[in-house]
């Protein structure tokens, strides 16, 4: 009874934890990069115009990803205002709905190990929380954490439908394993097909097990995937035809997949040191994890027990996605995000094993240096860059310092040890955000620079890109931008071609984003009459008039 309150104590606490964090300070940063502001922007052209079939951007179609992201984020306009922390609440929502599963998943087959496995699942709950990948994308507007929460229902369910014995729960886990895949058709794409299937079929390959076509469901299943789709799939190709097929799937599924249309070219082996960045803290607990693996009884077939089917299934589940997206000729690290909850019941397993007291000890010694060190990494940037204060760099570090002494000095307090990695990782965060995160995000927006130009007057005037397209604009500015005909905003080259732009617009002013090395140019114009209204650093926001 005392263990069962402790394990009861333990999981409260970390769902308290992880909740705060994930949740905490989600409004405070202006959108950054290219992807979120223009994610932010579909969803509310949507959400004003009352549409929730065709994306648009600018006013044109923008049919580079399917919609659930974008209902998520229409949800949390509704409920909150476009803002923000609206566009991003779905992400961390489906962050949470992640580590949920993975946790439920592992708790179901630690209890069918008769204490061979204790506390497996509270290892692989706080590995997935605490991990960077997972940390990282529900903290921003991710179509990437969606399809790792929907390929993650889905493959969970898939596993335990195999476990179970009950015919009319078998067949409840297999409805949710055919909707998860309909739900990552909406997410992102075939891919949500593609990963599940090959994550299933290699597994069956690991087991040297020809699958069972008669359980599977598949005469009921596959329609219920499609039903699944077809909320959206049917009523936007009905509406927008061969537009939609040749946009969504030509162009950016199979185009994308086979060539470097879309400029993210990297090496084949790019994945490898992706994975392991992106499981951090808990990288050298998966690499020994995976070193392990040759001692897995491999001649064993199908009198395989649940805990060694979900060792074969974990370590499919990683390799799988690793080896499809590392044939592709576009790549981009957020694609590998749906591999990791196969990482983290890996080294979940190692972890628990370690608590208690089998292996893990260099693991976790190696890692508390290597916390020691990034603390003297985080204080060294704050000291030559002056983003961050040294105060808060300090408070930052504070428990990274404490858990890297920790897993050093006292890595005989095993529980201990796993303990402080997690508060070590989500305190971190949580002051990052707190005190960090902001700062340095302004200098890759330009809401403050906006806000600003608004204060002084410029609140409706339109706004020119010059030398480049600034991303965050799009959200930013919406409504003032002038976009190119089919759509992409609209990149001039010279301030002859602001005037001539000033002109056509048929407003006595306009705002133009510069890169900051450039904004001379608009100054120094004769036909112009320009005044700088600031700068984040990398651009500058110049108000021009004609003269």
């Amino acid at each position: 009874m005392q263990r069962f309150n402790l394990a009861k104590h333990a999981w409260l606490l970390l769902t308290l934890a992880v909740v705060f964090v994930y949740f905490y300070g989600l409004g405070r940063m202006p959108f950054v990069g290219p992807d979120e502001p223009r994610y932010a922007q579909v969803a509310r052209e949507m959400f004003e115009r009352g549409d929730y079939v065709t994306p648009t951007l600018g006013g044109y179609t923008w049919f580079e990803k399917p919609l659930l992201l974008y209902w998520l984020i229409i949800a949390g306009y509704k409920l909150f205002g476009v803002s923000e922390f609206a566009a991003r609440v779905g992400a961390a929502c489906a962050g949470l709905i992640t580590i949920l599963i993975v946790g439920c998943l592992a708790r179901r087959v630690e209890r069918e190990s008769a204490g061979e496995l204790r506390g497996f699942g509270l290892a692989s709950a706080g590995v997935s929380a605490s991990s960077l990948g997972l940390l990282v994308f529900s903290r921003g507007v991710s179509f990437d954490v969606l399809l790792t929460m929907t390929i993650t229902m889905s493959l969970a369910s898939f596993f335990l439908a195999d476990l179970e014995a009950d015919e009319r729960r078998k067949n409840i886990l297999l409805a949710f394993f055919y909707a998860g895949i309909g739900l990552s058709l909406l997410a992102k794409g075939l891919v949500g097909v593609v990963i599940p299937c090959g994550v299933i079929g290699l597994y069956y390959v690991l087991r040297r097990e020809w699958p069972r076509a008669r359980g599977l469901g598949i005469p009921w299943g596959l329609p219920l995937s499609l039903a699944v789709a077809a909320v959206w799939y049917l009523p936007v190709t009905l509406r927008h035809g061969w537009l939609f097929v040749d946009e969504f799937f030509v162009q950016h599924h199979f185009a994308r997949y086979v060539s470097n249309k879309y400029l993210h070219p990297q090496s084949f082996y790019f994945y490898v040191p992706i994975v392991l960045a992106l499981a951090l803290p808990w990288s050298l607990f998966l690499v020994e994890a995976l070193i392990r693996a040759k001692d897995w009884g491999w001649r064993r077939t199908q009198s395989l027990d649940a805990k060694s089917n979900l060792r074969l299934f974990a370590l499919a589940w990683l390799a799988l996605p690793v080896f499809f997206f590392s044939l592709s000729g576009s790549k981009l690290p957020g694609y590998i995000l749906p591999a990791l909850p196969g990482a983290w019941l890996l080294v979940g397993e190692r972890v628990a094993k370690f608590a208690r007291g089998e292996g893990g000890m260099w693991s976790a010694r190696i890692t508390g240096a290597l916390f020691v060190l990034a603390a003297v990494g985080i204080i060294v940037y704050a000291v030559r860059t002056n983003e961050v204060q040294i105060a808060c760099a300090l408070i930052i570090t504070l428990p990274i310092v404490v858990a890297g002494a920790i897993n050093v000095l006292l890595t005989r307090f095993r529980r201990l040890c796993f303990a402080s990695i997690v508060v070590a990782v989500l305190a971190a965060i949580a002051f990052i955000v707190s005190c960090a995160a902001e700062g340095i995000a302004r200098k890759h927006s330009v809401r403050e620079l906006l806000r600003a130009a608004d204060a002084r007057g410029y609140a409706s005037t339109p706004v020119l890109h010059l030398h480049l397209v600034e991303r965050t604009a799009e959200f930013y500015a919406a409504g003032r931008l002038i976009y190119r005909a089919g759509g992409g905003v609209e990149k001039l080259e010279g301030a002859q071609e602001v005037a001539n732009a000033l002109r056509k617009s048929g407003a006595n002013a306009a705002l133009v984003i510069v890169p900051v090395e450039y904004a001379y140019q608009l100054t120094d114009y004769a036909s112009l009459e320009a005044e700088v209204v600031g700068d984040n650093g990398e651009v500058a926001l110049v108000a021009v008039h004609a003269r």
